[in-house]
């Protein structure tokens, strides 16, 4: 084995890898070529950092220096200053937003100093396409564990007393559907990895498969193992690229060392994974549907039961659960499951991934046990609203989840407190609003995601959502009555109560969440006509403070309406609002502020 005195480490998630990291490999080792470091300095692509906000990251031990935002012409320095000459480069290391400080390593950030890495313990730390690296992390050693040492009741009652709860939404004991799949009877069983991630603005799933896809390949064989299959399959996105092209690496490789495939470390037990390209159908999420697109028929639900662990692909018993649920089974194993139960809340156990974007000044992906307040990973890990904004609500559970207020921003996280609140866990995206955010018009964008995304099998899903949007677009455009808002949340409940599948049962969620804990909103838009926050095209109006204008003319010459009058130098300006189209044009170019719009 070879020895280097330095690693760097550069991010090759997707958000780093759209950003240019890649050129920043080529670069790295054209200029360590360049000063015969070849066999002192390695380059290593690694897996989502979770600060995406900052990417390209890199960073270099062992001195651990957290290098924010690299470009390519920055690499130079980088390799003469501090490979070469031993100096570490403090302009180009991280920023600290909130007081302006460099930070020298990646444990000084934050970000990182709440969050408990579980299940992306090696994103950011391995080369995902070399299985030497994730071996050297004890990678395959649960595997080898379980096979030489437990039973399947072992394994089973070892994911029951963890405490592990799908990662995936609905929060279903692992343990419990484990068993439930090992007690089917049946010829023949299957193990599914549910990697259809395909909640606006969540990339946990894709983030893990991306950074550290064999602890996905072990879990699976492990599953395996304790219900009795041999053949697994992982149903991924086909536009998550980079995420298939390392599974497939990691497959291939696993194969070759002899960690898949037939009589794995010589016990007699067989495993092996295939991989199956979804089409990107958001429905494709719910187990069902996903089943049926695997067999080649449109991936439409079909009725419950009977459950996947009795009847799931090809009428067989198969077990599903999604990625970030499989990447904690290992720890567990290995660790032990007073170590994870240890970890979390009463009733949720562990930590949970949550992609975290919006209106936040760090977006990126974060984990943190169970317990952990909204409020910590807000203003503590994701560093709080830019711009000296006011929260004004946070967004969880995807467009199946809800809107929680700032009142609420203690709450600990956890499955029952989402879900008391009126939103849920969902797989872990996580938007935060800031007072600029309208929240009908929040309720409207996720009710026409789904609305899009419906199969369109029972009719609660495919009219009733339909008709939910028809009513949130006459509110949004100032034609809403206050028996509307009625009408609406009356379909809501109706629409929850009669849908077939996962989709249906929680798309009225945002709206029900909106009226639950923003009715003044809807209130204001129906009666006064009037969008608070500004946001409802249909309901604004631009107007001139004549004690700021500065009767420049700017904004007239902005206009492509022409609907602005004045005489420059000596009145002040006018908007004509029946001529107005209302494009923000004008607001954006007074440099005196003396346009707003209401």
């Amino acid at each position: 084995m070879d020895f280097y005195r330095s690693h760097v480490l550069v991010c090759g998630g997707t958000g780093c890898t759209s950003s240019g990291s890649e050129t920043l490999i080529d670069t790295f080792n054209e200029e360590i070529k360049k000063h015969e470091l070849e066999h002192e300095v390695k380059i290593v692509k690694t897996g989502c950092f979770g600060l995406c906000e900052v990417g390209p990251i890199v960073i270099v031990y062992p001195e651990g220096a957290f290098y924010a935002h690299i470009k390519k012409e920055n690499v130079a320095t980088i390799v003469e200053e501090h490979l070469l000459k031993g100096r570490i480069v403090d302009n180009l290391l991280y920023e600290d937003a909130k007081d302006d400080d460099r930070v020298r390593s990646l444990d000084e950030v934050d970000f990182y100093k709440k969050q408990k890495r579980v299940a992306l313990r090696n994103c950011g730390v391995i080369d995902p396409e070399n299985i030497v690296e994730y071996i050297g992390y004890d990678g395959y050693k649960a595997l080898g564990k379980v096979l030489t040492t437990m039973s399947r009741e072992d394994v089973i009652d070892e994911i029951k007393k963890s405490g592990l709860r799908g990662r995936g939404g609905g929060g279903f004991p692992t343990g419990i559907k484990w068993g439930f799949a090992y007690k089917a009877t049946g010829d023949e069983k299957y193990v599914v990895c549910n990697a259809d991630e395909g909640d606006p603005g969540a990339f946990m799933d894709r983030s893990v498969l991306e950074g550290d896809p064999h602890s996905v390949l072990e879990a699976m064989a492990i599953a395996g193992y304790a219900i009795g299959a041999r053949q697994g399959y992982i149903y991924v996105r086909a536009e998550y690229p980079i995420a298939v092209k390392r599974l497939e690496i990691a497959i291939e490789q696993a194969r070759k060392y002899e960690l898949l495939g037939d009589d794995i470390f010589g016990t007699g037990f067989s495993f092996d994974v295939e991989i199956r390209l979804g089409a990107g159908a958001f429905v494709c999420g719910e187990e069902t549907a996903l089943l049926n697109s695997i067999e080649g028929k449109r991936g439409m639900p079909r009725p419950r039961p009977p459950f996947p662990a009795n009847e799931g692909l090809w009428g067989k018993p198969t077990l599903l659960n999604n990625v970030e649920t499989y990447a904690n089974i290992v720890p567990i194993i290995l660790n032990g499951s007073d170590w994870f139960s240890s970890i979390g809340t009463e009733k949720s156990k562990g930590t949970k991934v949550f992609a975290l974007g919006g209106k936040i000044n760090n977006t990126g992906l974060v984990e943190i046990p169970m317990g952990t307040t909204l409020k910590e990973i807000i203003y503590e890990i994701g560093g709080g609203i830019p711009n000296e904004k006011a929260f004004k609500a946070v967004q969880t559970g995807g467009p199946s989840g809800g809107c929680i207020p700032a009142k609420n921003l203690d709450t600990p996280i956890d499955y029952d407190n989402l879900i008391a609140l009126g939103s849920m866990m969902g797989s872990g995206g996580m938007i935060v609003m800031d007072e600029d955010n309208c929240m009908v018009d929040i309720a409207r964008f996720f009710l026409d995601f789904t609305v899009d995304e419906s199969c369109g099998k029972c009719p609660p899903c495919r009219i009733g959502t339909k008709r939910m949007l028809q009513i949130l677009d006459k509110i949004t455009s100032g034609k809403g009555e206050l028996e509307d808002i009625n009408r609406l949340e009356e379909l809501a409940k109706n629409i929850k109560e009669s849908a077939l599948c996962g989709l249906g049962q929680t798309a009225p969620n945002p709206v029900l969440s909106t009226l639950r804990h923003f009715k003044n909103e809807y209130i204001a838009h129906v009666v006064d006509k009037t969008c608070p926050a500004g946001v409802c095209k249909e309901l604004l109006a631009y107007h001139i403070d004549e004690n700021l204008c500065k009767k420049c003319g700017i904004c007239a010459k902005k206009c492509p309406a022409d609907c602005i009058d004045g005489v420059k130098g000596k009145e002040v300006f006018k908007i004509d609002r029946d001529k107005c189209v209302k494009c923000g044009a004008c607001m954006e170019a007074c440099p005196f502020n003396a346009i707003s719009k209401k």
